[in-house]
């Protein structure tokens, strides 16, 4: 993202160091497993009103974001998605509905596209797969979740789950999504650290709050 590379040139790497690569034992999907994920993916499905707040750090392989503070809102089709630079101070604000999307905050002025996944292409150089990204954030396959708008099919997904039961490597549509760490507080559990990445993008989400109404 050309405006983050600018900007946090200089930023500290405190995700990488707060999530650092675990080899947990993870375990194929059998019929028990795929149930119980099914029975998460139920009783999430229409969530469609959260919001949360957390660190993030993006890479195409060239070029590193460095960590952003981040809080993503959705309110049903309608999503709010900011970023800001823990060093300047400077934010940047996505936002967008099945209509459209706009970015604000970046040199040059506010911009429009017909999504999010086309106006971060357009205008930021990244291919990020919002739409997907919606059911992966909350732990469910693109697809299984109404919500997540992501043309895909959640049958075609391949799950491993760890000693908790919980998803630990999600592949889907070409991305690998590896969960660290699960709010197992929560029930349904929600995810607290997880990293995605296909071919050199990688995007790794450390999630510190949920809220829902």
């Amino acid at each position: 993202m050309k405006f983050l590379y600018r900007s946090l040139a200089a930023a500290s790497l405190l995700l990488l160091a707060a999530c650092v690569p675990r080899h947990a034992v993870r375990q194929p999907a059998d019929a028990g497993l795929l149930h119980e994920q099914e029975v998460r993916e139920l009783a999430l499905r229409g969530r469609d009103h959260w919001a949360l707040q957390g660190r993030l750090y993006v890479s195409d392989g060239q070029h590193q974001s460095g960590t952003v503070d981040l809080s993503w809102s959705q309110q049903g089709a309608h999503y709010e998605f900011v970023v800001r630079t823990p060093i300047t101070g400077r934010s940047f604000r996505l936002t967008g509905d099945e209509q459209g999307a706009l970015l604000e905050g970046q040199d040059g002025g506010p911009m429009q596209g017909s999504d999010a996944e086309d106006l971060m292409q357009r205008a930021l150089g990244w291919h990020v797969p919002f739409a997907e990204l919606r059911a992966w954030v909350l732990g469910l396959r693109a697809g299984a979740d109404a919500t997540s708008q992501a043309v895909v099919n959640a049958d075609a997904a391949q799950l491993q789950f760890g000693e908790n039961r919980l998803p630990a490597l999600l592949r889907q549509d070409g991305w690998s999504v590896d969960y660290r760490q699960w709010d197992t507080s929560r029930q349904p559990a929600l995810p607290k650290v997880l990293f995605a990445s296909k071919d050199s993008y990688k995007v790794k989400l450390s999630i510190e709050s949920w809220s829902f109404p």
